[in-house]
């Protein structure tokens, strides 16, 4: 998936926090007013909206002379799928997996751990770490291949770190 630069990330801004108001989309004058503190020309507005078509970023419907634009994925596809980018930037997948839940808040803990149990099929997320105890048909990301690399069937897009046991568990994950 592309980086977006500061201008590109303004106007998907503007598309997402637009896209549950206005569900047929909106136009380049309309992003180009919702940018109102940029001082941009409609020309330049016109030339991102386009670009970012040509990226498969937004979507585009003629109404018209004018087009109208709407984000192709939510704002939370895009950053997930920017996250995935960057494991497959090289190294361990598992060690910066690791480092990342190391990182994050408690709270943010738990909301990977009851997402993990979910994708697992467990009602209890406390017990998100047996997902290949329970059916190991529907471990996390078993069966599932990644569509970013055909021809490689098999492999997937999640790693499962070794859980640790008792205690520290709790102090690893709840920073």
């Amino acid at each position: 998936m592309t980086r977006l630069g500061d201008l590109e990330r303004a106007v998907m801004d503007v598309l997402w926090d637009s896209a549950s108001a206005a569900s047929d989309g909106v136009t380049v004058r309309e992003v180009a007013d919702a940018l109102d503190g940029r001082e941009l020309a409609y020309t330049t507005v016109m030339t991102v909206l386009d670009r970012l078509a040509g990226k498969g970023m937004v979507q585009r419907e003629r109404e018209g002379r004018a087009w109208r634009y709407r984000p192709a994925a939510t704002r939370e596809a895009h950053i997930a799928q920017l996250m995935l980018d960057a494991l497959d930037l090289g190294g361990s997948r598992d060690a910066a997996l690791v480092r990342f839940a190391r990182s994050v808040t408690g709270t943010e803990a738990d909301v990977l751990r009851a997402a993990l149990a979910a994708e697992a099929g467990l009602t209890d997320p406390a017990r998100a770490g047996e997902t290949g105890r329970t059916d190991p048909n529907r471990a996390a990301g078993a069966g599932r291949t990644d569509p970013a690399r055909p021809g490689e069937a098999g492999l997937t897009d999640r790693v499962e770190a070794p859980r640790p046991a008792g205690p520290a568990l709790d102090e690893a994950t709840d920073r």
